[in-house]
């Protein structure tokens, strides 16, 4: 009788030969490489540095796709934005000490937004490691200390015989839900020093699944069905799983209207008769939460942006699926259900039953009366129609990726990204700097597709070096830069700082920059995104 666990794999007569005779002069980076290429991976982001050299001399002698970046903080936030556009780990290549801390601000991005990237750390050789001091550059007493709490998990390899096997296990981790960037360092004599180990050609990194218990979405199924006021709150878990077909699916079949949060936007669509849109931030959309007798929360932990600044506090039953544990219940009582949004809302599908409510769309059209009643009299008219022209000139299908600005943080609210996984910003953590980068990562991920940018001023600064970015890899991405004065920081505690001519900075660098007006900012963005390569716009509001 044969068992499963008896069932080994046997190598191929080609790996046979491969394992007898690997290629001379390999070494440790030549195992990371061969991990990656072995777990999928084709493309990696990064900035070559001292004490990972051998990792990039490895990466060069490979067909990894390398897209070096001029900053570490630029090159985690493009491998961030190719791991939401592409589902897939994406690894960021990192040298030892101040460059991998340079990199911290976007790690903590990809965590609070589920991006997975692994990133892959050179570190001081091994006799420098254990908090000996002994003043080897770029030496910190635990680097890994410094990652940890930032980053999904942290691994290390410490000899090259561990490099596939500590890889391949921060992959999985990477990949498994909730999704989030891990953080893996090896010495540089590990990376340097040649190693007999045979060519990495088999390495399995399958991602566990987190399948919902049934017994709760029995109970989640009853709740909904025999409701008479449910409402759903998609979150970025929505789209991270691929789940907006199914919640549309289940919306409709309990006709409860749905509410998406900033990370979620484009989980519904946006002029569904049941869509609330995300008008998070508008006491008239907490008021209709609060009212409802049944709250299904997917994907989200209902944080300081999706509960109206924590000023939101339900009334009836709530149902949370969350694949995050550490974010089920963390701010309300609730059904907590701890699994991957696609997997529990298949399962509700197949318990559900149909829910008949035929007044549900007008109370749906009636709320977001109300709230173009309150919000069209205050909202300057400009606001208005900037975002509705770069709606009209953006593709729909065009991922736009925003900083934080005035005219993203309208956007939140505002804008309609036609289809899901097409709108990112940095509101996860909330740093300065992200879209330009993103927007690059974005556009390696989908070839031929034009990105669009939107930064102010100041946060444009942060990203600038990356014009050289864009045209060395010619990629498609339109940067929209919106310099009405010092849009980034409350102006009672910021001096207005000095500003580059943007028009003249890129074109130095190579890249055709438009200023432009309100008036003439549709056509102006709709002939820079057709045009192959980068381009800059400026807007004078």
């Amino acid at each position: 009788m044969t068992h499963d666990h008896d069932l080994v794999l046997r190598p191929t007569e080609a790996q046979r030969a491969a394992a007898l005779a690997p290629p001379p002069g390999r070494t440790g980076g030549d195992l990371v490489v061969e991990t990656l290429c072995s777990l999928g991976a084709n493309t990696v982001f990064g900035l070559p540095g001292q004490r990972a050299l051998a990792l990039f001399d490895a990466v060069g002698r490979s067909d990894l796709r390398f897209v070096g970046l001029r900053t570490e903080n630029n090159a985690g936030f493009a491998a961030d934005a190719y791991g939401r556009m592409t589902g897939e780990a994406v690894p960021l290549l990192l040298s030892a000490g101040p460059a991998a801390l340079m990199a911290l601000p976007a790690l903590a991005e990809a965590a609070a937004a589920s991006a997975p990237v692994v990133a892959i750390c050179a570190q001081v050789p091994v006799a420098g490691l254990g908090g000996g001091r002994r003043g080897h550059l770029n030496e910190l007493r635990d680097q890994s200390a410094s990652f940890r709490e930032v980053v999904k998990s942290v691994h290390s390899a410490r000899t090259s015989s561990q490099i596939p096997s500590v890889i391949a296990e921060a992959w999985e981790s990477a990949l498994t839900a909730p999704p989030g960037p891990v953080y893996v360092e090896i010495p540089e004599d590990v990376l340097r020093d040649e190693t007999v180990i045979p060519q990495v050609t088999g390495v399995d990194a399958t991602p566990h699944e987190l399948a919902p218990r049934p017994e709760l979405t029995a109970v989640a199924a009853h709740w909904l069905e025999n409701a008479t006021r449910p409402v759903i709150i998609a979150g970025g878990g929505v789209i991270r799983s691929d789940a907006a077909g199914k919640l549309r699916l289940l919306a409709e079949r309990v006709n409860a209207p749905v509410v998406t949060t900033y990370g979620g936007k484009g989980a519904f669509p946006w002029t569904h008769p049941l869509s609330l849109q995300s008008w998070l931030e508008d006491r008239h959309t907490t008021d209709f939460l609060e009212d409802a007798d049944v709250l299904l929360v997917v994907g989200s932990g209902l944080g300081e942006l999706s509960s109206n600044h924590h000023t939101f506090f339900p009334a009836g039953r709530v149902v949370q699926i969350e694949a995050d544990l550490g974010k089920l219940e963390s701010n309300h009582a609730a059904l907590g259900i701890h699994a991957d949004a696609r997997l529990a809302l298949q399962a509700l599908l197949e318990t559900v039953a149909d829910r008949e409510d035929p007044t549900a769309p007008e109370r749906v059209r009636l709320l977001l009366a109300d709230i173009a009643a309150r919000t069209t009299p205050e909202d300057p008219s400009p606001e208005r129609e900037l975002l509705a022209s770069i709606r009209a000139a953006l593709p729909p299908r065009s991922p736009s990726f925003w900083d934080m600005t005035a005219l993203s943080y309208r956007a939140w609210s505002a804008f309609d990204p036609k289809h899901p996984n097409t709108m990112h910003s940095a509101q996860g953590a909330g740093g300065l700097g992200y879209a330009f980068p993103a927007a690059l990562g974005a556009a390696v991920a989908e070839p031929g597709t034009p990105v669009l940018a939107v930064s102010g001023a100041d946060g444009a600064m942060y990203s600038i070096a990356e014009l050289a970015t864009a045209v060395q890899h010619a990629l498609d991405v339109t940067w929209l830069i919106v310099d009405d004065g010092d849009d980034d920081a409350p102006r009672e505690t910021a001096a207005d700082p000095a500003r580059p001519d943007f028009a003249a900075l890129a074109a130095s660098f190579g890249v055709p920059a438009t200023t432009t007006t309100p008036q003439s900012l549709r056509a102006d963005l709709t002939k820079a995104l057709k045009t192959p390569g980068p381009s800059l716009v400026l807007l004078h509001p």
